[in-house]
């Protein structure tokens, strides 16, 4: 049998559901239940009856459906799965820094652990951050962490001033404003998309700013135009599938590297073979202190609220 088969057969006889990022390697993308971002995954992590969730993303991201799916076993194919942004914001210290600003509602990007969470008022995505930040009122002082780059996006859209938390992802600092110039200048009639942790001067050269579903989501809707896409460069297998004769080319990173791209090197850690092992073994599982799950939850909650 192959790994796929294995897997198939594993998920059949356990009940499971496989959840995959956009930025996962191509083929756990194509044996995954579903695909799709943070808020995505979010949803459908709530709502599946499978008694076993395998998260093929990141470990905020695992943490998060066992916030939401507290009965169900929650797995992820390798513990090393972090997040750049997640660890620029212990929890600790976020404390501290909330202490120190009393009154503020506090808004937390979906990447950060359910540590941070729990010290939180509203969760956000990337999808909706626009819309939760909107939701509260103009008077209320806001504290908004851990991406200072996608707070600072908020605010060049909203007029509202934020203390933001100065945390940002390897990622979407890693383009090379030089290099994007010189490929744009080389292909003028492509259209530059930009995701909001990007730095602000690659955000200001973007046609389109949006999370990784609303950049799938505008590229269906211009299947005329060819796109540079400024974000991790997974997403160009499940875009490139939605719009099969549309051009697309990842924004080039500072570094050399593999791809020339942008790529996040704890989304790749999982892999096919670690996927099936974790099915296998049902190991390692995520476990959540309950009064850090049930005080997660809650900002989560409102989140998913207003997201409906």
């Amino acid at each position: 049998m192959t790994v796929q088969e294995k897997i198939n057969k594993l998920r059949k006889e356990k009940n499971a559901v496989i959840l995959a990022h956009y930025y996962q390697e191509a083929e756990i993308q194509d044996i995954a239940d579903y695909v799709g971002d943070s808020l995505g995954l979010s949803q459908e992590a709530a709502k599946t009856d499978a008694d076993i969730i395998v998260f093929a993303g990141v470990h905020f991201m695992a943490e998060t459906a066992k916030i939401l799916s507290p009965n169900k076993m929650v797995i992820l194919p390798d513990l090393e799965a972090g997040c750049s942004l997640a660890d620029s914001c212990h929890a600790e210290a976020f404390e501290k820094f909330t202490k120190a600003h009393p009154n503020h509602t506090v808004i937390t990007y979906v990447n950060c652990s359910a540590e941070v969470k729990a010290l939180t008022d509203i969760v956000c995505t990337s999808s909706n951050a626009l819309k939760i930040v909107e939701s509260i009122p103009k008077e209320t002082p806001i504290i908004f962490a851990p991406d200072k780059n996608l707070g600072k996006y908020i605010i060049s859209q909203t007029g509202r001033e934020m203390l933001l938390w100065d945390g940002t992802c390897v990622v979407h600092e890693a383009f090379s404003m030089e290099k994007l110039l010189k490929l744009h200048k080389k292909h003028p009639d492509f259209v530059i998309i930009a995701h909001p942790e990007s730095e602000k001067h690659i955000i200001n050269v973007a046609t389109y700013v949006g999370s990784t579903s609303g950049m799938i989501r505008y590229v269906k809707d211009h299947p005329e135009k060819s796109f540079i896409v400024a974000t991790e460069a997974g997403i160009l297998y499940k875009m490139q599938q939605e719009v099969p004769n549309t051009e697309l080319i990842p924004a080039p990173a500072k570094e050399d590297n593999t791809c020339a791209c942008s790529e996040c090197a704890f989304m790749k850690v999982n892999t096919l073979e670690k996927l099936y092992k974790c099915l296998l073994n049902e190991t390692p599982k995520i476990e959540v202190p309950k009064d850090i799950r049930e005080n997660a939850l809650i900002p989560i909650q409102r989140m998913l609220a207003l997201s409906k």
